[in-house]
């Protein structure tokens, strides 16, 4: 059960998330309190015409017909406007709230390991952004119109019937404590709820992303079987919950029930007595109506507002991982080198310190082979180059003969980076390209593919507006390999880190690629840094840096 100090600090948490959508909050407000109004209003006129009618009001009995014609001629337009604005604002409101969020984890700090699986964090960006969206735009608008609905008919009722109102005033707090009961209970179960549907979304993700592997294992049938044992799970999950809610509802359905013939027999005796007309008992019944009616919607309110509690704990929960900090780009224009001095790195769940008080220096213009074992501490070292991770002591710098600033993300500027296996992303071959170097001319992209060995591209059908599918589906591994190089060098940064670049090709397009690259390199005077086991790249290289993995 959530204290006090945590529903405080959630309700912070949404009006802080709510500034951009909350014009769509106000304008539903607005609207929802003209149709308020608007009931009343009829209320009163449906009152003022039937007793116009039986001759206890001796108005002109086309008055109230007028009015209330004129009411439903505006309540039309009022159901106009707020169909209008639900579908625009609603919309734009739901891209605002999911656009923040994405920015926001895109930019925050890269852990290598990271805390949620990828398919929990699709379904929070779009299941746990939409449903606060839908709270802050619609759920809280319609509460405060109910409430505002509520108190107007309370008091209208207290002035036909004290004693009447009294009676449902006295029992407004018996339901708020079965609501408060319903409300934890509600909270508890919608949370083991999106858990599930989080671990749905990750079985279905996974399972067709390595589908190939899950083929070639014969485990396709056994990742269907689990993903319907969690769907079975899931059932279950939403059969309790909606158990408990169809009880709760039965309970309050019931009270309601007994209000309204308590209203009407209240009613029948007093018109009997003759000391109300036939209009006010119409005008009891259709009160008690605007009263019990917000009582309703605060039951169907709840499992919202519940959910998006839950949905808020999900999404602070993403940005908790702190920001990248960036303040201006630090290049260095004619070259630079890199020094490692006394660093050590160990992963936060790590038993042992993957680099030990590692210092080397990989000099301007120098050209590296990196090996080592699995686990030696390459790719580490990459990141940290890449400022993708921070040594736990020592220090990383980059270095000319005059600067050395710290690796940051404000030094990435400088880098052209490779990693290993097939990073294109779905799309045309320009659209890949063009994420090394949005502002490349066709020359240039003509440019970098020759210098990867990729003018096989100029042979396709399409050449560059070849569509690529997800992963470089349609490619070969080296083809998708050479596209990816290109891509890289298309970057002006003069430190290149190749990752395993070359794993997927024949021996001599690897020769003809590492010769493109290192005449590149030595025309530029680039810095390189190659992780690699593959002979041919060790030839080109001038210096070689063995790694060992420690414990």
């Amino acid at each position: 059960m959530a204290t006090p100090q945590q529903i405080r600090h959630l309700l912070a948490w949404f009006w802080h998330t709510s500034r951009g959508i909350r014009m769509k909050s106000i304008v539903n407000v607005i609207l929802g309190l003209l149709v308020v109004g608007m009931d009343f209003a009829f209320i009163w006129a449906t009152k003022m015409t039937i007793d116009t009618a039986t001759g206890q009001d001796d108005r002109p009995l086309w008055v109230g017909c007028a009015l209330l014609v004129g009411i439903g001629l505006v309540n039309i337009g009022i159901s106009f406007v707020r169909r209008w604005t639900s579908a625009i604002l609603g919309v734009k409101s739901q891209n605002l709230m999911q656009l923040r969020a994405f920015s926001r984890l895109m930019h925050s700090v890269w852990t290598g390991k990271e805390q949620f699986h990828s398919g929990d964090v699709m379904n929070r960006l779009i299941r746990d952004a939409n449903e606060i969206t839908s709270v802050i735009t619609d759920t809280l608008p319609a509460a405060i119109c109910v409430s505002v609905r509520l108190l107007l008919a309370f008091l209208y009722l207290f002035h036909f019937d004290s004693w009447l109102a009294m009676v449902v005033l006295v029992l407004a707090p018996a339901f708020f404590l079965l609501s408060k009961v319903y409300i934890r209970k509600m909270r508890s179960l919608s949370r083991e709820i999106r858990t599930t549907d989080s671990r749905i979304h990750s079985i279905l993700q996974e399972s067709i992303q390595h589908r190939m592997v899950l083929k070639t294992l014969e485990q396709t049938g056994g990742m269907v079987e689990r993903l319907e044992r969690t769907q079975e799970h899931l059932h279950g999950q939403v059969r309790h919950r909606t158990l408990f809610s169809s009880f709760s509802n039965l309970t309050v359905n019931f009270g309601f029930t007994a209000g309204y013939l308590l209203t009407f027999i209240w009613g029948v005796y007093r018109m009997e007595a003759g000391t109300i007309t036939y209009g006010t008992m119409l005008a009891f019944i259709q009160l008690v109506g605007q009263i019990q009616g917000p009582f309703r919607d605060m039951t169907r309110f709840v499992p919202a507002i519940v959910g998006a509690l839950t949905a808020a704990e999900r999404m602070e929960q993403l940005e908790q991982t702190p920001m990248e900090e960036s303040v201006s780009q630090k290049l260095f224009p004619h070259g630079a080198g890199i020094r490692f001095s006394n660093v050590t790195y160990r992963y936060n769940d790590g038993h042992r310190n993957v680099l030990d008080n590692f210092s080397f220096d990989f000099a301007p213009g120098s050209t590296t082979a990196i090996l080592g074992e699995t686990g030696a501490g390459k790719t580490t070292l990459i990141r940290m180059v890449l400022a993708l991770l921070s040594p736990t002591r020592g220090k990383v710098e980059f270095y000319d003969a005059t600067t050395s600033v710290a690796a940051s993300p404000d030094t990435r500027c400088n880098l052209v980076y490779v990693p290993q296996g097939n990073t294109l992303l779905s799309g045309t071959i320009r659209d890949n390209l063009l994420l090394g170097n949005p502002d490349a001319t066709d020359e240039d992209l003509h440019q970098a593919l020759r210098m990867a060995c990729a003018d096989f591209v100029f042979s396709l059908p399409e050449t560059l507006d070849t569509v690529c599918g997800e992963g470089g589906t349609g490619l070969s591994e080296g083809q998708a390999q050479r596209i990816a190089i290109a891509r890289a060098l298309l970057r002006q940064g003069n430190i290149l880190l190749l990752d395993e670049a070359t794993s997927a090709l024949d021996t001599d397009t690897e020769r003809q690629l590492i010769g493109n690259i290192a005449s590149q390199a030595r025309e530029r005077k680039q810095t390189i840094l190659f992780i690699t086991h593959r002979p041919a790249v060790v030839e080109y290289c001038e210096n070689t840096l063995r790694l060992y993995r420690n414990g």
